[in-house]
């Protein structure tokens, strides 16, 4: 690997990113390969006045960067973007190490966020505001988008360069610093690869502050007066921590959560291409996405044909160390996220489920997993998992399948097949989900559509090139006149 951004020798070993690389006031933790457990170095962690000297100086650099007109913020991204791209295979890599990703899941991400950049990168060349209208002769009535300020971005570690990237680009091309807390367990491509490449790419000090760590790291961010803002991706437990925090000190907050994705097979569907789409929906990753279909809702005519059909996909599939050839299913991320699939998995098999294939880990290592008859009530029905593991119930009709959809407190993405384009879509207006798919499986990720959850999955705030200027400015309202009009006293 090449030793230009991640070698253990580089500047960023052992060090905090905050107006250059410095000691970290909470000591240093080792960033392991989750496949083996080498040590590939060691991440800074923040502390609290770590976090507050930097939140200080991102106020201070903020209000000299939103004078620099958005073009050329957005020339800085792309810049960003381009260096992304020369870079893309060591990041790949780096993503393989830290998260255990297979190669394809690499190589997609870090192309993926070159995408998401250079898409940030354009909304500095757009409209920054509009003329409204006024209903008072002479005055001149304008609204337009000015930066919120500091945004403290909190990510997680199982996408960490894309989901960054999706709140980092556009936070700082509409005029705002941010100070981002990458998890521990893959600060590197999720943390130090922006420190790196933005500012070779000619981001002024100061306007980002890489600032790894835990819980304390996390609540001393949400909590800084001086961040204005705070976006968060991770788990629904420490969403509505963080949400009910920045709640009260009135900041503006945006959260995507966790999802428990239901995959509804209707009884005409082309059973084979919806078992391959219903594999990589729940193994991609092994499972350690948000969107990862978890529930697999099958028709009772054809559910004897669907689970013979996933079954043999998830037997084809190899589990080992990405960095091998031909793996296609990696390790868990730690021994506390895979003794939790054991859990769920082991519970639903006590009440009444069946391990058809899987079942068991070796390790960190789990196999794919597919489950039959879970029923509502079980931890693989009720519960976000999180690993390789495919639960499948079945259902006889239109109704059931949308009450079982909807059974839940998520609603982040759904999808339904069907060869009959018109029932699928007659279902999908039916399911709680931010995001619903026909005929395709719920992993999709575009720069695009909007992306976000509903219920315990988020607060509304979706990330894409529609949403992503709102998200992150402030509408300020100017109106002015060329005189100072006459009033009755």
């Amino acid at each position: 690997m090449s030793s230009t951004l991640f070698a253990p020798s580089g500047a960023w070993n052992g060090k905090i990113y905050s107006n250059g690389w410095k000691e970290p006031g909470l000591g240093t933790e080792p960033v392991t390969e989750k496949a083996t457990g080498a040590v590939l170095g060691h991440t800074g962690l923040a502390s609290v006045d770590d976090v507050a000297a930097a939140a200080a100086a991102a106020r201070e650099a903020q209000a000299a960067w939103a004078q620099v007109p958005a073009p050329e913020r957005g020339d800085v991204l792309r810049r960003f973007s381009e260096l992304l791209l020369e870079h893309a295979d060591e990041i790949a890599e780096q993503l393989m190490r830290e998260t255990g990703a297979i190669r394809l899941k690499g190589e997609w991400e870090a192309r993926m966020t070159a995408r998401e950049i250079l898409e940030a990168a354009a909304l500095g060349s757009q409209p920054q505001g509009i003329l409204a209208a006024s209903a008072e002769p002479g005055r001149r009535s304008v609204a337009r988008r000015i930066p919120i300020g500091v945004v403290g971005v909190i990510t997680p570690w199982n996408s960490p360069l894309l989901l960054a990237a999706r709140a980092v680009g556009p936070a700082l091309v509409m005029g705002n610093a941010v100070l981002l807390k990458p998890d521990v367990q893959s600060p590197v491509s999720g943390g130090v690869v922006f420190a790196r490449l933005l500012e070779e790419a000619g981001l002024p000090p100061g306007l980002l502050h890489v600032l790894p760590g835990a819980i304390e790291t996390g609540q001393a961010l949400v909590k800084d007066p001086a961040v204005d803002m705070v976006s968060f991706t991770g788990s629904t437990r420490a969403g509505r921590e963080i949400g009910s925090v920045a709640g009260g000190l009135l900041k503006r907050v945006s959260l995507e959560l966790g999802g428990n994705n239901p995959y509804v097979v209707l009884d005409d569907a082309d059973v084979e291409a919806a078992a391959g789409a219903g594999a990589w929906g729940s193994f991609f990753h092994q499972g350690q996405i948000c969107l990862t279909a978890g529930r697999h809702l099958v028709h009772e005519r054809v559910a004897d044909a669907y689970t013979e059909a996933l079954v043999g996909k998830a037997k084809a599939l190899v589990v080992g160390d990405p960095m091998t050839e031909g793996v296609t299913v990696g390790p868990i991320v730690n021994e506390r996220q895979a003794a939790r699939v054991e859990r769920i998995v082991g519970d639903s098999l006590s009440r009444g489920a069946r391990a058809l294939v899987g079942g068991s880990r070796d390790g960190l290592f789990f196999e794919p997993t597919v489950l039959t008859d879970v029923a509502p009530g079980m931890p693989a029905f009720d519960e976000e998992i999180f690993g390789p593991v495919a639960a499948i119930t079945t259902f006889s009709t239109d109704a059931e399948a949308v009450a079982l959809a909807n059974r839940t407190s998520y609603g982040l993405v759904a999808a339904v097949v069907s060869a009959d384009q018109a029932r699928a879509q007659r279902i999908a207006d039916q399911l709680r989900s931010g995001v619903v798919h026909i005929n395709d499986q719920t992993v999709l990720h575009e720069v695009y559509g909007p992306i976000g959850g509903i219920g315990a999955s988020g607060n509304g705030f979706n990330h894409s090139t529609h949403t992503n200027a709102d998200q992150f400015s402030e509408w300020q309202w100017v109106t002015s006149r060329a005189e100072i009009p006459a009033y009755p006293f």
